[in-house]
C-alpha cells in the first residue's frame, strides 16, 4: 500500500539556520493539507519526500512513485509543454515512428496513445495546448496548468502540490479543486487557499513547535484549532498565577519567620527567657526556618517547570505591520497614460491589441482577466520592460514595480543590502527598523535573498519597496499575495488599505481586492 513516513526529520539552510526540527509524520492515500507561516519548511518539507534536498537528519521512508509540482516553473526559451510535462523523449521517439524513420526497436517503444493522454491530461486542468507549444508563449497560470497536467500525466502514487493555485485565474482554481475533489490516491498540498483546503481530508499544520495533523478540512482545523488554542492561554494564564501565588506566599513565610526571629531576639537580649531556652528556640527557630526554605524552593521549581511546559506549547510570533508614509499624490493628477498599445511574442498574434488606460490622482485599479489574457503584459510594458509594437504607455508620477519574481532584489545580496541600495537616504538604524515591521528582525534581514522560501522573498520585496520613507505615488503589483500566509496577506491588505497613493494591480483573489478598496476593474478578453 503506498505510503510516506517521516522520521525524526531535521533540515538546516545552508547558512545555518534550523528550519525543520525532529518532524515524524505519516501520509496514506488521502489529500492532505500542508499549511504555516512563511519560511517555516512547507516546501522545503516536500522537497526532502521528493529527493531534491537531502535530510541532515532523521529518515524518509517512500512506498510507490511521487508526482511534484514545484512553486516557480523555470524554462529555457525553447522549451516546450511536452518538456514541462517530461514527455519531450517519448514525443521525438512518436514524431520519428509516425515518419517512418523509427527503427524495429523503437518502434515496438513508441506510445502511440501519448498524445491522447497528454490532451487527457491537459484537459483535466483547463489548458488547450498542443505538446510542441513553447512555454515563452504562455503565461504563468498557463504554465502552471501545463505542470500540473505533467504531474497528472505521470499517474503518480501521490500528488506533491506546492501552491498549485499561484497564477492561475477563477476556472483555473476550480479546476484545481476539481481536480483533487476526484483524486483517490494520495495528495500532500501546501497552499494557503482556503477555498482549495476546504476540500482535503486532513490538514498538517508546520510551526517552530514542530508538526501536528488534524482530521478534516480547513473549517474542521479552525474549530481544532481554535479549542486548542483557548485550552493552552487558559493553561498558561493558570500556570502564571500559580507561580505568582507561590512566590506571594513564600515571601510570606519569609517575612512572618522574621518577626518571629526578631521577637526572640528582643526577649533573648533584655533577659526575659533562661540562655538554655534562648539556645533551643534559636535551633528551633533554624530548623524550621529551614525546612520552610527547602519547601517553598520545591514549591517555586514545581510552579517554575508548569510555567515553562505551559509557555512551550505558545508559539511565539511577531506580526507583520505594514505602515506606509505618505506619497502626498494631489486627486487629479495625471499618473498613468497607456494610448493603444499593441504587443505579443509572435508576430502574428498580438496579446495586446489596441489597449489603453488612464489613471489620475488616488485611483486604485484592478486588472482582471483569464489567464493568457495579458494581464502581466501590460504590467511589463508599463514598467517599460517590453517595448510595445505600437502605441505608448507613460507614467507621469515616480512608481515602483513589484512583479511576481521579485526581480528588484538581487539574489547574491542580503534582504538589509538589497533594503539599502533601493532607500539610499535611509540611515542604517531606520532601514533595520523598517524591515523588522515586515518581519525581518536583527540576523534574519542578514540572509541573502537567495535562501528564501517563495513567500519569504515576496516578503523581502514588499519590504524593500514599501517600506522607505516615502513610497512612490504609483504602486504597479503584479499578483502581490501570491506565496504569502494568511497573516501576512491581512497585513499588506492593512497597509495598502492606508496607502493614499495610486494602485494598478493584477490579482486573482477577489478577498484581497477587495480588502484593499479597488474602485475600478478593467477586464481583459482571453487572447
Amino acid at each position: 500500500m503506498p505510503s510516506i513516513t517521516l522520521s525524526s526529520l531535521s533540515w538546516s539552510a545552508p547558512d545555518g539556520q534550523a528550519v525543520l526540527s525532529d518532524i515524524s509524520l505519516s501520509f496514506q492515500a488521502e489529500r492532505t493539507g500542508i499549511i504555516g507561516r512563511n519560511g517555516v519548511g512547507k516546501s522545503t518539507l516536500l522537497k526532502l519526500i521528493s529527493g531534491a534536498v537531502t535530510a541532515n537528519s532523521g529518515r524518509i521512508a517512500v512506498e510507490g512513485s511521487i508526482g511534484t509540482l514545484r512553486q516557480m516553473v523555470q524554462m529555457s526559451p525553447g522549451d516546450t509543454v511536452a518538456d514541462l510535462m517530461g514527455a519531450s523523449a517519448d514525443l521525438a521517439l512518436l514524431r520519428k515512428a509516425e515518419a517512418g524513420t523509427a527503427s524495429i526497436d523503437e518502434l515496438a517503444e513508441a506510445d502511440w496513445m501519448l498524445e491522447a493522454r497528454a490532451a487527457e491530461a491537459l484537459a483535466k486542468v483547463g489548458l488547450d495546448a498542443a505538446l510542441d507549444a513553447r512555454l515563452v508563449s504562455l503565461s504563468g497560470g498557463q504554465r502552471t496548468r501545463a505542470a500540473l497536467a505533467g504531474v497528472l500525466f505521470r499517474e503518480p502514487d501521490f500528488l506533491l502540490l506546492d501552491e498549485p493555485t499561484n497564477d492561475l485565474d477563477r476556472d483555473g482554481r476550480r479546476a484545481v479543486r476539481e481536480l483533487l475533489e476526484g483524486w483517490r490516491a494520495g495528495a500532500l498540498v501546501v497552499s494557503h487557499d482556503r477555498e482549495l483546503l476546504e476540500s482535503l481530508d486532513a490538514i498538517v499544520e508546520l510551526t517552530s513547535l514542530g508538526a501536528t495533523r488534524y482530521g478534516g478540512n480547513w473549517s474542521a482545523y479552525q474549530a481544532r484549532k481554535a479549542v486548542e488554542q483557548e485550552a493552552v492561554e487558559r493553561d498558561l494564564a493558570s500556570a502564571e498565577r500559580r507561580t505568582a501565588e507561590v512566590a506571594r506566599k513564600a515571601q510570606q513565610a519569609v517575612e512572618r519567620q522574621q518577626r518571629r526571629d526578631a521577637v526572640g531576639s528582643r526577649r533573648g537580649t533584655r533577659g526575659d527567657l533562661p540562655r538554655i531556652l534562648v539556645g533551643a528556640r534559636r535551633d528551633r527557630a533554624e530548623k524550621t526556618g529551614g525546612e520552610g526554605a527547602r519547601l517553598a524552593d520545591r514549591m517555586r521549581a514545581e510552579a517554575d517547570q508548569s510555567l515553562a511546559m505551559a509557555r512551550s506549547r505558545v508559539e511565539r510570533t511577531a506580526a507583520m505591520t505594514v505602515q506606509l508614509a505618505s506619497s502626498n499624490l494631489p486627486a487629479g493628477t495625471r499618473v498613468l497614460d497607456v494610448e493603444h498599445v499593441r504587443f505579443g511574442h509572435a508576430p502574428d498574434r498580438p496579446l495586446l491589441d489596441d489597449v489603453s488606460l488612464h489613471l489620475a490622482g488616488p485611483e486604485r485599479v484592478a486588472i482582471c482577466g483569464p489567464n493568457g489574457s495579458g494581464k502581466s503584459t501590460l504590467l511589463r510594458v508599463i514598467a517599460g520592460e517590453l517595448t510595445p509594437w505600437e502605441g505608448r504607455a507613460t507614467v507621469h508620477v515616480p512608481f515602483a514595480w513589484f512583479d511576481q519574481h521579485v526581480s528588484i532584489l538581487h539574489a547574491e545580496a542580503t534582504i538589509a543590502e538589497n533594503f539599502r541600495a533601493l532607500n539610499p537616504d535611509m540611515v542604517y538604524n531606520d532601514c533595520r527598523a523598517a524591515l523588522a515591521r515586515f518581519q525581518f528582525r536583527a540576523e534574519a534581514a542578514d540572509r541573502h535573498v537567495a535562501t528564501l522560501s517563495g513567500g519569504q522573498l515576496l516578503r523581502a520585496g514588499l519590504a524593500c519597496v514599501l517600506g522607505g520613507v516615502k513610497p512612490p505615488p504609483l504602486l504597479v503589483l503584479d499578483e502581490p499575495t501570491n506565496h504569502l500566509d494568511m497573516d501576512s496577506i491581512a497585513a499588506v491588505e492593512a497597509g495598502l488599505s492606508a496607502f493614499d497613493g495610486a494602485l494598478l494591480v493584477v490579482s486573482h483573489d477577489d478577498r484581497f481586492l477587495e480588502a484593499i478598496g479597488i474602485s475600478r476593474r478593467i477586464e481583459m478578453a482571453a487572447a
